[in-house]
């Protein structure tokens, strides 16, 4: 989702604006808030202690060699699903409590520079991470919706945690697939008893702190992959089911000359702002349940309709959508041989990508 060259070129562009402002306050950060880099957290808290407290580190290092004893994240929540170990839930609250602890000295002491506070905080919360994976990787052999709910419930709060420690007045953007974005309660994840950050961010901060954008398109190509662990690829994605939203605005397009030229266009539902007008005829149009297609890491056409299509109030789900009608499939940073021959032999539609419409009536 990250290593991409779009990301690189946003992240080039923001070292640059950064590099503008004096009070390092009020510089911009870009942080992971999800779970999934479970080694790469362990390390890092590791390479922390070492340097700035040894005999923390030691104990460390004792609890996270729990997961030594697996080859890797699959067999550990294998085995500690089927409760063949007992897992290093134990070791991993230790080590995150520890850390929470030190860190808390270290804020009510006034020790250390900014920087160093900063690096003690960021180092807290890859411990968390740890914590938290080892959690969701337990439960997430069960099914349902315990994992999942473990998984976006983290993000929420690794959001506020980021917002507590930068103080008041920080504003956050959180980049996420719609199926983490759009509010659950308004999709058929509130029958599975579901949760995800849009939800959890409209209930903790209110619903008038927030603004809350979603994607759609009809066609065009993305870079997934097949399945979990396996290579990303060069995708196309099929045109939306007649009885999806997708198709609906498919179609508004379509009928608009200018819109089918600019190929792209956005709808407003809500807005924090009490002088922009809004449609109540769209609102209550998009807010009927229609099927809605949802794209992240992984993509199945031959089964889409199963995989990757569900009920949705949109109006409800998000404050606006973004339509775009042939969306283009992200640049890996490493491209597999496959992506590279797929992109080849993919023939465009000649749907022009370089303005934005306003707000359409349907």
């Amino acid at each position: 989702m990250w290593r991409n060259t779009v990301v690189v070129e946003f992240i080039t562009w923001l070292r640059r604006h950064n590099e503008k402002i004096a009070d390092p306050k009020k510089k911009t950060g870009f942080f992971g808030i999800d779970l999934y880099s479970l080694q790469t957290s362990r390390e890092e808290v590791l390479r922390y202690l070492e340097k700035h407290d040894s005999s923390l580190a030691a104990e460390a290092r004792k609890n996270y060699a729990c997961f030594e004893r697996y080859s890797d994240e699959k067999q550990y929540r294998y085995c500690a699903a089927t409760k063949r170990i007992a897992g290093c839930e134990n070791e991993t609250i230790d080590v995150f409590q520890k850390m929470l602890e030190r860190h808390s000295r270290m804020i009510a002491e006034a020790k250390g520079r900014d920087h160093e506070i900063d690096e003690s905080f960021y180092t807290m919360e890859n411990a968390k991470i740890v914590r938290e994976a080892e959690k969701y990787y337990r439960h997430i052999v069960e099914g349902g919706a315990i994992a999942w709910n473990i998984r976006d419930t983290h993000m929420c709060n690794c959001l506020q945690d980021l917002l507590r420690y930068y103080g008041r007045g920080i504003k956050a953007v959180i980049w996420a697939h719609n199926s983490h974005i759009g509010d659950a309660r308004e999709t058929d994840a509130l029958y599975a008893r579901e949760v995800n950050i849009g939800q959890l961010v409209r209930e903790r901060f209110g619903i008038g702190n927030t603004f809350n954008i979603g994607f759609t398109t009809y066609t065009g190509t993305v870079t997934a992959a097949i399945s979990w662990n396996m290579d990303p690829d060069f995708k196309h994605v099929r045109p939306s089911l007649n009885e999806s939203v997708e198709f609906l605005l498919h179609e508004a397009l379509i009928q608009d000359p200018v819109l089918t030229y600019e190929g792209q266009y956005y709808l407003l539902f809500r807005s924090n702002n009490p002088y922009i007008q809004l449609s109540k005829e769209l609102h209550t149009e998009l807010r009927k349940k229609r099927f809605e297609r949802t794209i992240g890491a992984i993509y199945r056409p031959h089964t889409e309709h199963q995989s990757h299509y569900f009920g949705a109030s949109l109006s409800t789900q998000f404050d606006c959508v973004i339509h775009i009608e042939e969306t283009h499939a992200l640049r890996p940073l490493e491209i597999h041989p496959t992506w590279i021959q797929a992109e080849t032999e993919h023939v465009p539609d000649t749907f022009s990508m370089n303005c934005t419409g306003g707000p359409k009536k349907l």
